[in-house]
């Protein structure tokens, strides 16, 4: 009976081992072509960069990115590391991928350093607009090319580029109709199995293009040019025989403007608040942060990497009005040193935590007035 009772034992073992093995084998089978597909772990999240699909892309939706360049279009291919069909090579890719990697445990390391991750701290999710067919979310910077991806994110949410080229109505309010502004809580449980990303650019080259838009080309009779008004009533010298002749507020009239209404702790226009104030990146983590002045490699990174290929693509809306570096120069020649410290301390964070500096615009600036103290 002893001897019986081991038998039926190892034979009961047997079987359990071998409805286990069944069980779990169809399972590791999945897991180990998985990740044969997706050769790309990122945050702990399985993202959507395939060998299988990554060359496949209907070309004629991209602009080529060559145009208004001096290059051939083999040329520029060759140069920026991208194909026939303007997405990035693989080499390419993986390069801008560290790059991100990166910035991502940069933001992350000043977050912690500056304490701006504290629960003490709160998460604003007012600006952030969540695509659960693409699973992509993006907090809006406005001029930090918004133009260009509220439109993607209006494409995303099934409007038509004919209709989106011809309708009259404001980008962020067709946006809203798709989008409803979620909380804190919201963005978070979305980015589960989302890409979130930002878009930055320098904070001072952002405030310039502010003031570009909308305060020295305000349309008449708009907002901006009812507040460009109250500017220069405030703040214009008219008995000064150097004042100027400008119907519009000088740039250092609106960065007095706009420095006065920080001291005064008011709520700042949209167009120029810290973005750190208005997405609150330390509060968020981010897959992808953007930068502007990579922004063609980083738009194609992201793209490919969230595959909306087939939806958007990667171009520069709005990008009539921009200001070149030389000319951002001259718009900073005309500020007092005084003026640049506080716009420093305004931005602090927004320097900080992507790593800018403003080292080179004290080299432009005038000296403080002796006569101001």
């Amino acid at each position: 009976m002893g001897r019986r009772n081991v038998s039926m034992m190892r034979l009961g073992r047997c079987v359990a081992f071998l409805a286990a093995a069944a069980f779990l084998l169809p399972f590791t089978i999945l897991l180990m072509v998985a990740d044969q597909q997706y050769n790309l772990t990122y945050n702990s999240k399985r993202v959507f960069y395939q060998e299988s699909n990554f060359y496949k892309i209907n070309g004629s939706y991209y602009m080529p990115a060559y145009a208004g360049t001096s290059l051939s279009r083999t040329q520029y291919m060759y140069e920026n590391g991208t194909n026939d069909d303007g997405l990035l090579t693989r080499d390419k890719f993986m390069e801008v991928n560290a790059r991100m990697e990166a910035r991502r445990r940069f933001l992350r390391s000043e977050c912690s350093r500056l304490g701006l991750d504290s629960s003490r701290n709160k998460a604003y999710a007012w600006e952030y607009l969540i695509n659960r067919q693409y699973h992509v979310i993006w907090c809006n910077i406005f001029k930090a090319a918004s133009t260009s991806w509220m439109y993607n994110f209006n494409l995303m949410a099934n409007y038509t580029a004919a209709f989106l080229d011809k309708t009259k109505e404001v980008p962020l309010g067709l946006a809203r109709k798709k989008y409803a502004r979620p909380s804190a809580e919201m963005v978070k449980k979305a980015q589960v199995d989302s890409i979130s990303f930002l878009i930055v650019r320098h904070p001072l080259e952002r405030l310039a293009s502010a003031y570009n838009d909308k305060i020295a080309h305000a349309w008449p009779k708009s907002f901006h040019d009812k507040m460009g008004y109250r500017i220069i009533q405030k703040y214009r010298k008219k008995k000064s025989p150097d004042a100027p002749h400008s119907p519009h507020p000088m740039f250092e009239e609106f960065v007095s403007y706009v420095l006065d209404e920080a001291r005064a702790k008011r709520t700042l226009d949209m167009h120029w608040t810290p973005y750190t104030d208005f997405c609150t990146p330390c509060k968020f983590d981010f897959d992808v942060v953007l930068k502007f002045e990579t922004l063609d490699e980083d738009q194609r990174y992201l793209i490919q990497l969230a595959r909306l290929q087939d939806v958007v693509k990667p171009e520069w809306r709005n990008s009539g009005k921009g200001k070149t570096q030389q000319s951002i120069n001259h718009l900073y020649s005309r500020l007092r040193r005084q003026q640049l410290v506080g716009l420093y301390n305004l931005y602090k964070y927004d320097f900080q935590l992507f790593n800018y500096t403003i080292d080179s615009y004290f080299e432009i600036v005038q000296p403080d007035d002796p006569s101001h103290g």
